[in-house]
C-alpha cells in the first residue's frame, strides 16, 4: 500500500506507541485518524502530526462500547471519505497473581473486575474496531489492512492472566481475519513489542530499568518508533498477512 494520502486510524493514539505510530505515518503522507479516551492527548498528537504536514484527526471513544464504535468509523468514513488501515493500539494492564497464598492459606485472587477490564479494552476493543473498519472498507471499496499490537507476554507471564489472554487472542483474531477478509483485499497482522522505552517505562526507577534491560539478549529496551516502523512495513507491503512480528530484541518470557 502507498501510504501517501491513505486514512489510517489509530486507536490509543493519544500517547506512547500511538503517537509514535501516528509521527512516522505522518512522514509518510499518510491522514491519520487518531482515537483514544482522552482528548487532551489527541490534540498534542494531532498537532505534532500537522506540523510534519500531514492531515490529522482527533475522536475521542471508548473502544469498549459497541454503539460508539459503529458512529466512530461511520464519522471517519464521512469525515475522510476512506478507510485503508487500522492499527488496534489502545490497551490496558490491570496485574495481579490469578491467586497467592501464604502458608497454605490464600491471601489474595485476580478479581473478575480486573480480567473484565483488560478483556474489554485489549480484547472486545480489538474486535469491534476491527469489525467496523472491515465493514466499512468493504462498503466503500477500499482494500486495507488491519494490525493488532499482541505482546510478547501472549505466551504466558507471571501475574498477567488477563493481559495474555488478550494479547495472545488479538493474535489470533489477526490470524482468523488474514483468512476471512483476503477476499474482499483486506490483509491483517500483529506484532508483539517486548519491553518498549515508552514514558510510562522509562519512568520507572533507573535500577529497575538497568535490570529490566540485563534480560533483554541485546541489552536495552525497544525504540517507540522501533515498533513505529514495523507498522508502516506491514502496511507498505501488500503480501504481508496472518503473521505475527516479534520486536523483542531477542527476549523470550
Amino acid at each position: 500500500m502507498e501510504l501517501k494520502d491513505k486514512v489510517i486510524v489509530i486507536t490509543g493514539g493519544g500517547r506512547g506507541l500511538g503517537r509514535s505510530m501516528a509521527l512516522e505515518l505522518a512522514d509518510k503522507g499518510a491522514r491519520i485518524a487518531l482515537v483514544d479516551m482522552h482528548g487532551a492527548d489527541l490534540e498534542i498528537t494531532a498537532r505534532l502530526c500537522m506540523e510534519k504536514g500531514a492531515d490529522a484527526h482527533c475522536f475521542v471513544c471508548n473502544v469498549t462500547n459497541e454503539s460508539a464504535v459503529e458512529g466512530l468509523f461511520e464519522e471517519i468514513a464521512t469525515k475522510l471519505g476512506a478507510i485503508h488501515g487500522l492499527v488496534n493500539n489502545a490497551g490496558i494492564t490491570r496485574d495481579a497473581m490469578l491467586v497467592k497464598a501464604k502458608d497454605g492459606e490464600v491471601v489474595s485472587k485476580m478479581s473478575l473486575d480486573k480480567w473484565n477490564q483488560v478483556i474489554a479494552v485489549n480484547l472486545t476493543g480489538t474486535f469491534l474496531c476491527a469489525r467496523e473498519a472491515a465493514a466499512k472498507m468493504i462498503e466503500l471499496g477500499n482494500h486495507g489492512c488491519i494490525i493488532n499490537i499482541s505482546s510478547i507476554s501472549r505466551s504466558g507471564n507471571m501475574g498477567q492472566t488477563n493481559y495474555t489472554a488478550s494479547k495472545a487472542g488479538a493474535e489470533a483474531m489477526a490470524v482468523t481475519w488474514a483468512k476471512e477478509l483476503a477476499r474482499y483485499g483486506i490483509r491483517a497482522a500483529s506484532i508483539a513489542p517486548g519491553f518498549i522505552a515508552t514514558d510510562m517505562v522509562m519512568a520507572m526507577k533507573p535500577e529497575a530499568l538497568e535490570k529490566l534491560s540485563s534480560q533483554i539478549p541485546l541489552r536495552r529496551l525497544g525504540k517507540p518508533e522501533e515498533i513505529a516502523r514495523t507498522v508502516t512495513f506491514i502496511l507498505e507491503n501488500d503480501y504481508i498477512s496472518g503473521r505475527c512480528f516479534e520486536i523483542d530484541g531477542a527476549l523470550r518470557i
